[in-house]
């Protein structure tokens, strides 16, 4: 039986005083004494016979006591936090008492728990209005991006770079007279006017012929990624290959068949403003949700302990890393890329794990004050939805969810979302 009390001592700190029964300890030395004597050698006996008061005569009782707390301690305290009724947010600090053969095991757990929240308005919240309506100026840019995708490069035979060919070159760049590591390439396509290498090298390049050479003079940026180059003059020595230029296709009725399943330019512009006005309502809802989630966000009072913070980080790389695994990359290339370290990448995450765990919470006591709650109907619903989206059976996703606590967190998301949903019904949108 474990015994336990709570008492606040800072704002979300406070010491966790637990007692557990010395039968309870009884068991805890039988299981670590289990454990151990398989491991131990005794003259006289075979390994894992020797007898326990042998044992204890020989090495004393107290060589038990580390691993009867570990047994102990992890169950104690999750029984202790939940008869306490509190909600830990870090490891506890733990402080043995005592812990001794025939009597109870006391200890004090210094735990950091998650904060109380005070609402401040939620409900009646303005929601300044956006246009997401879809122009014709939107329609004829989506056409000309699908041109673009369409649009072929040709060989310039004869005339001159200008903004937007591609190019081919060799070149070698120089500083101070000498070659240096990555300053070399062959053959290497460039599109003028992308930005892709050093501030002034493509407009350097406009106006050049193909076999034109070159010399062309570029500073690199103070903050490029290799510190070696970073602000240094460079010269480097070009040759043009050659110039190639996007020929675009003209938007008519034959481009419309050749892009899409319609036969008219008409038919295909129909199509497109349906989809972007389906895209302009989910922006819309989107934007709603974020403004009155972020707003009673910021009517509220928290004081959130640092460690919340920190461990949100902690999910924010982690994602961030899987992100950069399915491009192909990892954080050791993204870190010498950037020129940033872990401390750097968490110091620019921080901000934004602060605002989500303010949010989180938020929502959380918006909830409970409400009475939100996920019925079973509303279980079944969702999971009728995920087979649908993902075609698989209902029982698979079941099956999928019953592990790693997959129920439990579909049953929190779509609390939130529900919650969310009362935000945005008792909402109001202003000019």
């Amino acid at each position: 039986m474990v015994k336990a009390s709570w008492e606040k001592t800072e704002k979300n700190k406070g010491i966790l005083s637990v007692e557990v029964d010395e039968e309870q300890v009884a068991k805890a030395l039988d299981a670590a004494f289990k454990k151990i004597v398989h491991k131990i050698n005794v003259p006289g006996f075979r390994k894992g016979k020797v007898p326990r008061k042998i044992f204890e005569a020989r090495f004393g009782v107290e060589s038990l006591y580390q691993d009867a707390l570990d047994i102990l301690l992890p169950r104690a305290y999750g029984e202790a936090v939940e008869e306490a009724d509190i909600f830990p947010v870090d490891r506890p600090e733990v402080d043995i008492e005592q812990l001794e053969a025939g009597k109870p095991l006391v200890f004090k757990a210094t735990v950091t728990v998650k904060p109380e929240v005070e609402l401040g308005e939620y409900k009646g919240l303005e929601v300044p209005e956006k246009d997401f309506s879809v122009s014709e100026e939107k329609i004829e840019d989506e056409l000309k991006s699908m041109q673009e995708r369409q649009a072929q490069l040709v060989v310039v035979e004869d005339g001159r770079v200008e903004s937007g060919d591609f190019v081919d070159i060799d070149f070698e760049g120089f500083i101070d007279g000498q070659p240096f590591e990555g300053g070399k390439a062959e053959k290497y396509s460039l599109e003028i006017g992308s930005g892709t290498f050093i501030p002034g090298f493509e407009d350097q390049l406009i106006g050049c012929k193909t076999g034109d050479e070159k010399d062309i003079v570029v500073t690199f940026p103070e903050d490029y990624q290799s510190k070696d180059l970073a602000g240094k003059e460079a010269l480097f020595k070009v040759k043009v290959l050659d110039i190639k230029r996007k020929e675009l296709p003209a938007i008519d009725d034959e481009f419309a068949k050749d892009v899409s399943e319609f036969d008219t330019l008409e038919e295909l512009k129909a199509d497109i403003k349906n989809k972007l006005e389906e895209r302009a309502q989910h922006e819309k809802e989107h934007y709603i949700r974020d403004t009155v989630v972020e707003k009673a966000a910021e009517n509220a009072t928290i004081e959130i302990p640092a460690v919340m913070i920190e461990h949100e980080v902690d999910h924010m790389i982690k994602d961030f890393e899987q992100n950069l695994k399915m491009q192909g990359m990892n954080l050791e290339f993204y870190y010498q890329y950037t020129g940033l370290d872990e401390a750097g990448l968490r110091e620019q995450l921080r901000k934004d794990a602060e605002k989500r765990v303010r949010i989180n919470l938020t929502l959380e006591a918006i909830a409970k004050a409400e009475n939100v709650e996920v019925s079973e109907e509303d279980m079944k619903a969702e999971i009728a939805r995920m087979a649908e989206l993902y075609k698989r059976s209902e029982e698979e996703i079941e099956k999928i969810l019953n592990g790693k606590d997959g129920m439990a967190s579909l049953r929190s998301d779509l609390l939130i979302r529900k919650t969310v949903d009362l935000l945005v019904e008792h909402s109001k949108s202003v000019a």
